[in-house]
């Protein structure tokens, strides 16, 4: 998940603030028409940054081995990263450490400020950039990232990555009761609705078109919040083909995020299984909120590609 400070329907002063400093000082990624803050991609708020402690800065002149040192924080314990996650308020920090299992080239933990995460697509495209600008160098053709979703694949092409999105935790038709939730929160009726969790908790539905996505202003009510995405097909031909929105919980109420990895990952796994003649498409995302998110997918063969460009956008070290 990423951008947590823009709200659904509505956001704090402090929290509008916060979201502008941050989206000047992270990993961004830009979209294929390579536009600044326009056209974006899967990885376009990558907010993971991986721990840098400052006694293990490295001088970029040494060997590559040392380069991929400087960003393990295998010496750091789960409540100090849970804590200086928390402290940094972003949607997702990341850490990279030395991986435990035959295959990956390294490991990574997720943690948003509350609590860590199993799997999420910004962190994983963001901290795959970090890692290859440190001069981490893969074992094989693909990368491969250990975390707590299992091993997940990582393909790249110049400055775009994608990762293989990993397997659905939960899927299924949702239980009538959360149909009716979902109904009362978007103030309409869905085509369909299914568990599409890979990890954060979310629950897809698909609505008549891309323009009653839009149409959207969600009312969550005294239940408050869940982990809610939104899909419908466009008919504009406007470079995409689907529109995607994602909400969840936040500290003071829902939350929309203008583009989710982890989402359009699920989402394309339900698409492709319910149509298994779709076999690539370009997700839009954020328009709401003032974004204009692309996301990227494709099937090879059994395996669903979600990705998009990815730079770098600040270096530097903490101390903790």
């Amino acid at each position: 998940r990423d951008e947590r400070s823009v709200a659904a329907p509505a956001a704090d002063a402090a929290g509008d603030e916060a979201a502008s400093l941050r989206g000047r000082s992270r990993t961004s990624a830009r979209g294929t028409d390579g536009r600044r803050g326009g056209t974006t991609t899967v990885a376009r708020w990558w907010r993971a940054t991986p721990i840098r402690p400052a006694r293990r800065v490295l001088d970029r002149g040494r060997d590559r081995q040392s380069a991929r040192g400087r960003l393990r924080a295998d010496d750091l314990s789960t409540e100090q990263c849970q804590r200086f996650a928390a402290w940094t308020n972003l949607s997702e920090t990341t850490f990279l450490l030395a991986p435990t299992t035959t295959g990956a080239d390294y490991r990574v933990r997720i943690f948003t400020p509350t609590l860590e995460l199993p799997f999420a697509g910004h962190p994983t495209l963001g901290t795959c950039r970090a890692w290859l600008d440190a001069g981490g160098e893969p074992s094989g053709d693909e990368i491969v990232q250990e975390c707590g979703a299992g091993l997940i694949r990582i393909r790249r092409d110049h400055d775009r990555l994608a990762f293989a999105a990993p397997p659905l935790l939960r899927s299924g038709p949702v239980e009538p009761e959360l149909l009716t939730r979902i109904e009362r929160t978007i103030g309409g009726p869905v085509v369909d609705a299914a568990w599409a969790d890979n990890g954060p908790g979310w629950v897809v539905a698909e609505l008549a078109d891309a323009a009653a996505v839009l149409a959207v202003r969600p009312d969550f009510g005294p239940e408050g919040a869940f982990d809610l995405g939104l899909v419908g097909r466009a008919t504009s031909g406007d470079g995409h083909d689907v529109e995607v929105r994602a909400f969840f919980p936040g500290p003071s109420g829902p939350l929309e995020d203008p583009v989710t990895g982890s989402l359009n990952a699920s989402i394309a796994m339900w698409l492709m299984d319910r149509d298994p003649t779709l076999t690539a498409y370009v997700a839009r995302q954020g328009t709401v909120i003032g974004r204009d998110g692309r996301v990227h997918v494709a099937r090879d063969g059994e395996t669903i590609w979600v990705g998009g460009s990815v730079t770098g956008a600040i270096d530097g070290t903490v101390d903790i």
